[in-house]
């Protein structure tokens, strides 16, 4: 029978002591071993490690995660060039490269299990049992681990054996729908949300796993899919199908139950502005001198029932505008506004580098890159800053294997499997 020698905070203590990623932060001294590939379960393991964990990438051989290839754009040297795709979902870890189906493989694998607090996969349902490594195996090498386990369809049901890629479950899941010029102009939206979603999810749920092992001491299950990140976000679209039975479809840059609230033409462009109340509706009617045509407008659902006339109305008041001219004045009147920036510009703006939204990290084939950073921080009761600052960059392809099979053999001396 497999069994776990040591309680998983000291074996996690040692494995973060050993990590060359590991990191200060809430998750400090905890061990994660990341089975996924592409984005959903990296996404998952990358907001883990910048929470302090140490992560270990388990690749496959030869090729590695599937996002090494995806390209272009590819940088660095042309005889050995990085996919920045890789680069966006794997900061702070290890990768170490194993055959799963060989015997190496799989006892590297069970020797990094008995050490680990948490490990992630998303492959297919029931590829990891075939692996040999089923739930019920994995509790028995480690009573306290937490599994996160991601699929596209979920686990079960009658589609459960589908594949899962973002866009597909975009439209599968209604996104699409909602998103668009109109009705006949179904858009996917510009990043792949219901990947982001699910490893965004999966993360919440291993900390609320972790949590409740403190008082257990045992781990569980934790399962999210695509499908079900996406149907998680439908938000007001959600109850406006299931309680007032309607269903919405895209309509472009204008909010369907507030107005006016969207993206509004002026002289030398667009602005967005968001009136999400009557007192900012009757503040922008006074700046605006639009007291007389907007006498009939004084409720935001009938200016949602005459979407068309409010818009018309407001870029009637705008026309005369520059952006930034107007976007001063909107400002000044306390009217939520802004402008739709490029990401050259939303990297360049000095309130995302004052929130430390960019990391710069030493990379070992293309020098120092800076990358998108991670988006929370945290402060002690002093108002010390007490965020992870030291980012590791992403791996190369087995690039602490040599490293990692040298601790763990450190770590559990002459320790033999058993079945």
């Amino acid at each position: 029978m497999d069994n776990h020698p040591h309680s998983p905070r000291t074996d996690t203590a040692t494995a973060a002591d050993a990590g060359t990623a590991a990191g200060t932060g809430p998750l400090a001294g905890r061990l994660v071993i990341d089975l996924s590939r592409a984005l959903a379960g990296p996404h998952a393991g990358m907001m883990l490690g910048d929470l302090g964990a140490r992560v270990i990438k388990v690749e496959n051989t030869g090729t590695g995660d599937d996002t090494r290839g995806w390209g272009p754009p590819f940088v660095g040297p042309e005889d050995d060039p990085q996919a920045t795709y890789f680069l966006s979902c794997n900061r702070n870890k290890e990768s170490i490269a194993l055959d799963l189906k060989s015997e190496d493989g799989a006892a590297v694998l069970t020797a990094l299990i008995r050490e680990a607090d948490v490990l992630i996969e998303n492959f297919r349902p029931g590829v990891l049992d075939r692996l040999g490594f089923p739930a019920d195996r994995l509790h028995r090498l480690n009573p306290g681990l937490v599994i996160l386990s991601i699929s596209g369809f979920g686990h079960d049901g009658p589609e459960s054996h589908r594949s899962g890629y973002d866009q597909i479950l975009q439209g599968e899941a209604g996104l699409m729908s909602l998103t668009g010029s109109g009705p006949e102009d179904p858009q996917r939206v510009g990043v792949p949300i219901a990947d982001l979603l699910s490893g965004m999810y999966g993360a919440y749920g291993v900390l609320a796993a972790l949590l409740e092992r403190e008082a257990t001491g045992r781990g569980q299950v934790v399962r999210t899919s695509l499908l079900a990140a996406v149907v998680g976000v439908h938000a007001f679209q959600g109850t406006r199908t299931t309680v007032a039975g309607e269903v919405p479809r895209a309509q472009g840059n204008h909010h369907p139950s507030i107005a006016p609230y969207g993206l509004f033409a002026c002289r030398d462009g667009h602005v967005q502005i968001s009136v999400g109340s009557e007192k900012l509706w009757a503040r922008f009617v006074e700046e605006f001198g639009l007291a007389e045509q907007a006498a009939s407008l004084d409720t935001n659902a009938e200016r949602v029932r005459r979407r068309g006339e409010v818009v018309a109305l407001v870029e009637e008041a705008f026309a005369d505008y520059d952006a930034a001219d107007l976007l001063a004045k909107l400002d000044g009147a306390g009217i939520p506004a802004g402008k739709v920036r490029t990401l050259d510009e939303v990297y360049e703006w000095e309130q995302v580098r004052s929130q430390h939204l960019l990391v710069d990290v030493e990379h070992p084939v293309l020098g120092e890159v800076r990358l998108p950073g991670p988006p929370l921080r945290f402060f002690s009761t002093e108002g010390d800053e007490t965020t992870r600052r030291h980012h590791a960059a992403p791996p190369l392809l087995d690039e602490h294997g040599a490293g990692i099979r040298s601790w763990l053999a450190a770590a559990t001396p002459g320790q033999a499997e058993q079945a």
